[in-house]
C-alpha cells in the first residue's frame, strides 16, 4: 500500500524540499500523511478546474509545481476562492503537495536547458542547498564526484551560434508554444543563452552579468526588455506557463517509474493560460 507520505519521500529524493525558498511554501499543504494513495492527478496549478477535475477522477493526491497555499490564510471558507478548493480537497479525501523553488533548484532548469541544447551550462542564481538529491537526472547524470553547483536557472552555450529570430522559432517550437514575444533585433547573434523558467525579470542583471546573448523567460514587461536591450541584452518571453509546463511530464514521469503498476497517475492536459487573438 502506497501511503501520501511514500509519495512525499520520492519526491523529497529527486528535489529536495529543504531546497526551496524562503519564502516559498511547498510540500504537504493539505491532508494526512498516512492517507492512502491509489490515484495522482498532476498539474501545473491547482486552479479550481483542477481540483474539480481531481476529485471527478478519484483521486487520492494532487500534486502540482505552484503552491495553491501560498499566503497565510486566517480562516478557511468556500466564500473564498482558496478556501474552497480547500474544502473540496478534503471533503474528497485528496491530499495537495506542492513542489516550487525545489523543483526549481533540482530539476526544471536542468531540464529546460537541455531541452534546448545548451552546452557548459552553470546555475544562473546559484543556492546554497542544504541538501541535495539522492535520485540525479536530467543533463546532471553520471555526476558522481562531489555536489555541482545548483541554483535558480542556468546559463549555457548554443552549439551553433544563430540569430534572436532564429532562436525564438526554436524557443516555440521546443516547448509547443503558439507564440512567444522577443526584445530585440531580429539578426541579433545568439549563442551564449540564459534560461529562467517562469517569471524572470529579477534575473535580468544575472543574466546581463553572465554575458549572455538572450534571457529566456516569462513575465517580462515593456520597459524592462526595451531597458535590457539597451544594455546588451535580448529576452524571449515564452510566458510564465511556457516553459514551466514541462514540470507535469517530468514529474510524472519520475513518479510512474518509481511507483510502476501500484499508482496511476493522470496528467493536466497542455493548455496555454492567455489567449491571443
Amino acid at each position: 500500500m502506497i501511503l501520501v507520505k511514500d509519495v512525499y519521500r520520492a519526491i523529497n529524493d529527486r528535489s529536495p524540499f529543504s531546497a526551496a525558498q524562503s519564502w516559498d511554501n511547498v510540500g504537504l499543504l493539505v491532508g494526512d500523511e498516512d492517507w492512502e494513495v491509489r490515484r495522482i492527478y498532476m498539474a501545473l496549478d491547482a486552479t479550481d478546474e483542477v481540483v474539480e477535475k481531481a476529485t471527478s477522477w478519484g483521486a487520492d493526491l494532487l500534486v502540482t509545481h505552484h503552491p495553491m497555499v501560498f499566503s497565510p490564510m486566517k480562516r478557511i471558507v468556500a466564500g473564498d476562492f482558496i478556501g474552497r478548493r480547500v474544502i473540496s480537497l478534503i471533503e474528497h479525501r485528496i491530499a495537495y503537495i506542492a513542489m516550487h523553488t525545489n523543483y526549481d533548484t533540482f530539476g526544471m532548469a536542468d531540464l529546460a536547458a537541455d531541452r534546448l541544447g545548451l552546452v557548459d551550462t552553470l546555475p544562473l542564481e546559484p543556492v546554497e542547498a542544504p541538501e541535495y538529491p539522492r535520485v540525479w537526472f536530467g543533463v546532471q547524470k553520471g555526476l558522481d564526484e562531489g555536489n555541482p553547483p545548483v541554483g535558480i536557472g542556468k546559463t549555457g552555450m548554443l552549439p551553433k551560434r544563430t540569430t534572436l529570430q532564429a532562436f525564438a522559432e526554436m524557443v516555440k517550437n521546443t516547448f509547443g508554444l503558439s507564440h512567444v514575444r522577443f526584445f530585440g533585433r531580429e539578426d541579433a547573434p545568439v549563442e551564449r543563452v540564459a534560461i529562467c523558467p517562469g517569471s524572470g525579470k529579477s534575473v535580468i542583471s544575472l543574466a546581463q552579468e553572465a554575458r549572455a546573448d538572450v534571457l529566456v523567460t516569462g513575465d517580462i514587461d515593456h520597459h524592462s526588455g526595451i531597458d535590457a536591450v539597451a544594455n546588451g541584452l535580448s529576452i524571449i518571453d515564452a510566458g510564465h506557463y511556457g516553459i514551466e509546463h514541462i514540470f507535469i511530464e517530468d514529474e510524472s514521469a519520475y513518479l510512474r517509474e518509481v511507483f510502476s503498476e501500484e499508482v496511476e497517475i493522470r496528467t493536466e492536459p497542455f493548455a496555454e493560460p492567455i489567449q491571443i487573438v
